[in-house]
């Protein structure tokens, strides 16, 4: 339930800024009459992210044994890089985030209405469909037939919306930077567990060898049912009982995307020098000065 909680809340409240920076622009500019045309584009990718979650949830129970397997961990592989594009593009982009959707929005401004729906459809939809995969995915790895993973999720998504409203109203500052860094690194951890359960979805789906050959089973000292298989499960889709390839996609996976994330941004990045925040000061503490005058002879 943590695991499938903090997804709601990092990907939710990554949409939530979306929505209070457009919201918050158009009203401190003046153009209060754009605002019908933001919320209309973000009620869309809402409903849209809603339709795919249940394409998949519905979708996928009339299909056999095999086609379910092989469909939810191909989805599970496609989810998971997915979220490691975001975490990795949201840890860059954080600081930046402002003016990045301020230079669309004023371009969507001098295009008209069908441009403002447009970029509120494409800037949340983003996230919302991103989402809707990986919560399936994560949902479907978890298998444990409770209603436990969705109730993490809407709580999630609830909180992130009030940390956005919040956020709108002044009435929070935190260090966005930091929180995406952290919440980050947490999801790949939890990224890294639906991986490795993805892989076992295909090898149950006889895409991928394997299944009969374990790594090691430990299910005598952490009993699946037991409160705390149960928590390991949920939060970090942990199995006792895991095939050889799923360890090793495990490891593959989460120690260098790990090294990486928490490297220095330039690094991550592949760029030398990182861009300064919105707004911020040059490194003397100060904005930068005009350029001398030559003296004259």
């Amino acid at each position: 339930m943590f695991s499938n909680y903090l997804i709601g809340l990092r990907e939710g409240l990554e949409a939530s800024l979306v929505v209070c920076i457009l919201i918050a622009y158009l009203v401190k500019t003046g153009r209060r009459d754009a605002l019908r045309p933001v919320w209309i584009g973000i009620s869309v990718a809402v409903l849209i992210a809603m339709g795919f979650g249940c394409a998949l949830e519905f979708g996928s129970q009339e299909l056999t044994f095999e086609a379910q397997e092989a469909l939810g961990g191909s989805l599970s592989v496609v989810a998971v890089g997915l979220v490691t594009w975001m975490v990795f593009w949201m840890r860059r982009t954080a600081r930046h985030l402002k003016s990045e959707l301020h230079g669309k929005l004023d371009a969507a401004l001098a295009m008209g209405t069908g441009a403002l729906v447009a970029t509120a459809l494409l800037a949340v939809g983003r996230e919302g469909l991103e989402t809707a995969l990986f919560v399936w995915a994560s949902v479907h790895a978890a298998g444990d037939g409770t209603p436990r993973p969705l109730i993490g999720v809407v709580l999630g998504l609830a909180t992130a919306v009030l940390l956005g409203w919040l956020f709108y109203r002044g009435a929070l500052r935190i260090n966005l930077a930091r929180f995406f860094t952290w919440t980050g690194g947490m999801l790949v951890v939890v990224a890294a567990g639906v991986l490795a359960y993805g892989f076992h979805d295909l090898q149950e789906a006889d895409w991928i060898p394997g299944l009969t050959d374990q790594a090691f089973d430990i299910s005598g000292a952490i009993p699946p049912d037991s409160w705390y298989g149960t928590l390991l499960k949920g939060v970090f889709n942990f199995q006792p009982d895991p095939t050889v390839l799923q360890v090793t996609v495990w490891l593959l996976y989460l120690i260098p995307t790990l090294v990486l994330f928490f490297a220095p941004v330039g690094f991550a990045s592949g760029k030398g020098k990182v861009k300064a925040p919105d707004d911020a000061p040059d490194d003397q503490g100060s904005r930068p000065s005009a350029a001398p005058q030559t003296p004259r002879a």
